[in-house]
């Protein structure tokens, strides 16, 4: 075409994608150097809480907020030296999170109560608990939801929101706990046998806790059984492991002594009709 100048539109397309240029290696620079800093700035956050004795629920839960925060900085940083108006980016996204809030209402629900979760701190990673309807030992508690295992070994994740909406049950919370018995003896048997019985097997047990002290008692006449009550105070850790020895114990050492552990019975009576009558 005659009267365009060729050379000048080349000078200016090479000014463009060498300015162009210039601000790409420059956000990849700062995306670069950012990543790092994030990924130090994390790791020492780690670092110093792990010196401190923070839980690690806290550890967690802190360390995802800090590494989005920083990230979105990242973001605007690297968009702002490619020439966005970050402003008008920002009323754009914070235009788009408010649609996405509305439509995400139950995701969002679960983050306040991962939050929640993790202020009032009903349980920590470790404890076994109930709660939202399972049970199971807490192994994460993220942003969205809480991870369980299972003593069978599942797992099991539950939404934040259904878990503080519900009861919890903490079994891990206290430093001991209590391990209820019933053990029942025919009427037959000698009482006080079976009671010193039953307080030998349970002083014997080292993991039976001295204070508070363990109880036997007669609790009950049932209709086929004397039944006796037994309450012993061990360690959490302990407590499945000596649930299941002292049944055992018990049943081992009743038949050795002679003392049986009564079934429902019923007596039925048969009579006789006169065939002639």
């Amino acid at each position: 075409m005659e009267g365009v100048n060729w050379q000048l539109m080349a000078n200016k397309a090479y000014e463009l994608g060498t300015e162009w240029l210039i601000k790409l290696l420059g956000a990849l620079v700062i995306l670069f150097i950012g990543s790092l800093v994030i990924k130090f700035v994390v790791n020492l956050m780690k670092k110093l809480l792990d010196k401190s004795g923070v839980d690690l629920t806290v550890v967690g839960f802190l360390e995802t907020v800090v590494k989005i925060s920083l990230k979105v900085i990242l973001w605007l940083m690297v968009l702002g030296n490619l020439g966005v108006k970050t402003t008008s980016f920002i009323a754009i996204v914070g235009s788009a999170g408010l649609a996405i809030g509305l439509a995400l209402q139950g995701s969002l629900s679960n983050i306040g109560a991962g939050v929640l979760l993790i202020i009032l701190r009903p349980f920590k990673v470790g404890d076994y608990v109930t709660g939202g309807g399972q049970s199971g030992t807490i192994k994460e508690i993220g942003i969205f939801n809480t991870i369980m295992i299972t003593p069978d070994n599942k797992m099991i994740i539950v939404p934040n929101s259904k878990i503080s909406s519900d009861s919890i049950t903490n079994f891990s919370a206290m430093e001991t706990r209590r391990v209820d018995f019933v053990f029942g003896i025919g009427y037959d048997d000698d009482l006080k046998l079976a009671k010193e019985t039953l307080n030998e097997i349970i002083k014997a047990d080292s993991r039976v806790l001295s204070d508070p002290a363990h109880l036997v008692v007669v609790s009950e006449l049932g209709d086929s059984s004397v039944n006796f009550t037994v309450r012993a105070w061990v360690k959490p850790a302990d407590y499945w492991s000596f649930y299941f020895d002292t049944i055992e114990k018990v049943k081992l050492t009743f038949d050795e002594k002679g003392i049986s552990i009564p079934f429902p019975q019923r007596d039925v009576h048969l009579y006789q009709e006169n065939p002639a009558a």
